[in-house]
């Protein structure tokens, strides 16, 4: 379809559709999960993997929750600390916890994804690293051809470093840059050179990894056009493989970091706007391909080759080419999903141990899904990855009619339809160009939750 080779940047539609959203990484969001769903239920969906011989492969999840130094943007669950000691004993307790959830697991125990998140998983040493992957390695199974990726901060690694990952048989990197610009790094206290971060790029590909994509921020602390656009061209003349470009939401009174941002400093919503304009022009320009929300891809990356093929799936991690793996996360605050189910972690290192050391599964909270939370997130999906659903796909798969069962939504979308962000035909909806950047909104139409209480001031801005 045509839609899926344009963008269009519309600002007068953006300011009218840019509402507060969910990202959807999940279906129905972390905020809707509850403390009823606990460490039993969690070993009882564990044990059930193999029922209706349903044998998933499987995807690990490890957060790495240790920071050397705070960028203040960071939203993220972290700790900040230079002392090894609290990450040795993070790493016993790890181990603890995949030995449980992998002794209560039925099926298959072949991984065919892995990833390292954080905090900063490079925070751990070379000894710390091989530990894990041990770990890792004691109770499943890497298949060969998998994607196995680690997050990297560019200033604490160097090339015996990324060497290292590989040997452990990491081939995807993800590596932080945010802006290139030195008084947007002080501003948000992360200085990092051009130069450290290409040593970092040149390494992973000297040692074979197969993709490496690169983060950055937009609407940070003294941000403007001129200074953006610099930092592209320093990003394009590194070519990774994928870019992620996410928008700077400010919300100092969720995390404390950001209370030491000035507000003063913050670009103003029509200055975010144009720098946004300009990233999305120059990454296309460049040949980048706009996967969804706000990742990019070079058009024979794995990513744009499976979004092509109807492949694309999203989760926790983001978007992903593996739609069919049970997801088993390890640490604090990892959220996993195995069948029908989401199971969160406790969020503080104090909890975790605890609970590990009562040999209970750390679980805080989780969600059981219904029929009617598979079909929303299949919707949900299918708009966020291909910007384009199917009744009949969907009226095969859940048994409904479409049309009656989403008149609502239906009716609610026909703003949305008026504005020409998606074209509504007698069997499909398709998104259209100008509401490719707008496709959270579109999804939140389909939202139960989000129907059922309006609320909307806990999430950040589509845009």
């Amino acid at each position: 379809m045509d839609n899926q080779k344009e963008l269009v940047f519309d600002p007068q539609l953006i300011r009218r559709f840019d509402v507060n959203g969910p990202r959807y990484t999940s279906y129905p969001t972390a905020d809707r999960f509850v403390e009823a769903f606990n460490a039993d239920a969690l070993e009882h969906w564990l044990g059930r993997r193999t029922v209706g011989g349903l044998g998933r492969p499987l995807s690990l999840y490890f957060h790495i929750p240790f920071c050397n130094t705070i960028c203040y943007y960071c939203a993220c669950n972290k700790i900040i600390t230079k002392d090894h000691g609290r990450s040795a004993k993070y790493l016993q307790y790890l181990a603890k916890e995949v030995a449980m959830q992998a002794g209560s697991l039925t099926g298959s125990h072949e991984v065919i994804q892995l990833h390292l998140g954080g905090g900063t998983p490079t925070f751990l040493s070379h000894d710390e690293m091989r530990q894990l992957m041990a770990t890792v390695r004691e109770h499943f199974t890497l298949l060969p051809g998998g994607e196995y990726s680690i997050e990297v901060d560019p200033r604490k690694v160097d090339f015996e470093t990324v060497a290292m990952l590989a040997e452990l048989g990491f081939n995807r990197m993800s590596i932080g840059v945010q802006d290139f610009n030195i008084d947007v790094q002080r501003a948000v206290n992360r200085v990092q050179s051009f130069d450290e971060t290409k040593l970092v790029l040149d390494s992973a590909r000297q040692t074979g990894f197969e993709s490496i994509s690169m983060d950055l921020i937009y609407g940070l602390p003294k941000q403007n056009v001129i200074s953006f656009n610099r930092t592209l061209e320093q990003v394009l003349e590194l070519s990774p493989d994928r870019i992620s470009l996410y928008s700077y939401a400010h919300l100092p009174g969720l995390f404390k970091p950001q209370r030491r941002i000035d507000p003063a400093d913050m670009p103003s919503a029509d200055t975010k706007l144009q720098i946004l304009q300009l990233a999305i022009r120059r990454l296309t320009e460049a040949g980048y391909v706009y996967i969804g929300m706000d990742h990019f891809a070079k058009p024979d990356d794995e990513l744009a080759v499976a979004q092509r093929q109807g492949r694309l799936h999203r989760n926790f991690q983001g978007y992903s080419t593996h739609a069919d793996c049970d997801l088993l996360a390890f640490g604090v605050s990892a959220i996993s999903k195995v069948g029908t189910t989401y199971a969160q972690n406790v969020k503080t290192l104090d909890e975790y141990y605890d609970i590990l050391d009562q040999d209970r599964l750390p679980v805080l909270r989780g969600i059981e899904l219904t029929p009617d939370d598979i079909l929303r997130r299949s919707i949900i999906q299918a708009l966020m990855c291909h910007f384009e659903l199917s009744f009949d796909a969907i009226e095969q798969a859940h048994m409904i009619d479409f049309r009656k069962y989403f008149a609502d939504e239906l009716a609610d979308l026909a703003e949305m339809a008026k504005a020409g962000l998606v074209k509504i035909e007698d069997r499909w909806i398709s998104v259209q160009a100008p509401g490719r950047l707008l496709v959270r909104g579109i999804a939140m139409v389909f939202d139960k939750f989000l129907r059922a209480d309006r609320e909307r001031a806990r999430y950040s801005k589509v845009i």
